[in-house]
């Protein structure tokens, strides 16, 4: 599985391992925005045989949407055009603080390193909640 945190500048990226057991941050898509941006998360789905991708959707507080939500949105509908696996979107509310605890500095933020470890938040979270569900 492929998760991904999309934001204006960058994009975070993160890899299951084959078990999906665990996700692995990877460099972000740093600066290609449009058909570089899905062509490269393209590239990424074929190298690497993902079967599915999620892409983190950033609601307000309340559950709302937002300017971020609707740019988001238009992202997955290209990546949905463009990609013969599923991709699903996902609540990523608290996943930039959560992943900011660990990731210190603003080198490593400009670098896109807090946008991957967002992106491994997301997708471990939806790694446990299935494992979880098939343990039942």
């Amino acid at each position: 599985m492929l998760a991904l945190d999309h934001g204006s500048a960058r994009i975070g990226v993160a890899l299951s391992d084959e078990l999906g057991m665990f996700a692995h941050a990877r460099p972000a898509i740093r600066g290609l925005v449009g058909a570089a941006a899905i062509a490269a998360v393209a590239k990424i789905v074929a190298a690497e045989s993902v079967t599915e991708v999620l892409v983190g959707l950033p609601l307000t507080l309340a559950g709302g949407a937002s300017e971020q939500t609707e740019a988001a949105r238009g992202f997955i509908a290209s990546l949905r055009g463009a990609l013969q696996v599923p991709v699903r979107e996902c609540d990523e509310r608290y996943s930039s603080v959560q992943a900011g605890r660990t990731v210190k500095g603003a080198a490593r933020r400009k670098s896109g390193e807090l946008d991957s470890a967002a992106a491994a938040l997301i997708l471990q979270s939806v790694l446990d909640a299935r494992r979880t569900e098939t343990a039942r």
